[in-house]
């Protein structure tokens, strides 16, 4: 009969994202706030004459709503956002109003995958996505310096390499 699978402990991963981190989530930030003012603004132009006043208001709500954001938010996700591999699991946590703390084991690991989109490669920035045979979803990692991140999926890949088990 095999034996009974040790149990993970649940406590704060050890490392912190690149402090470059949050420059892209300020980043990420602003343009969605653009996104959501593009309408507005285009609105306000076509009634330059006499713009409805809910329509100034929720303008200068959105604006305001998103600065609000792009200042305070983006540090909180840094002091938060915590990662760490070992050769039994992958840590992570991240959220800032709901905290989710997530442990895949190195057994269940199926991919390693990295990611850097454009914002992501102007800061020299890259997220690594660990897919485990979980039905909650993959691991993602987000903020890490993309030398940092190509070295943690090397190390992931040798890891789960050498682990026996059968990923499922």
């Amino acid at each position: 009969m095999p034996a009974a699978p040790t149990a993970l402990p649940l406590r704060p991963p050890a490392h912190q994202v690149s402090p470059r981190a949050v420059q892209w989530w300020r980043l990420r930030a602003a343009l969605t706030t653009l996104v959501i003012l593009a309408p507005q603004g285009i609105a306000l132009l076509v009634l330059a004459g006499q713009p409805p006043g809910w329509l100034v208001a929720t303008t200068l709500i959105t604006l305001l709503a998103g600065l609000a954001y792009a200042v305070a938010v983006p540090p909180l996700l840094y002091r938060i956002h915590r990662w760490e591999v070992t050769p039994e699991a992958v840590y992570t946590l991240s959220g800032w109003l709901v905290r989710e703390w997530r442990i895949a084991p190195i057994s269940r690991v199926q991919t390693v995958d990295t990611e850097h989109g454009p914002l992501q490669q102007l800061l020299k920035l890259a997220s690594v996505t660990v897919t485990t045979a979980s039905a909650r979803g993959p691991v993602t990692i987000r903020g890490l310096d993309e030398g940092a991140a190509a070295e943690l999926a090397r190390q992931l890949t040798e890891t789960t390499q050498a682990t026996p088990g059968d990923a499922t």
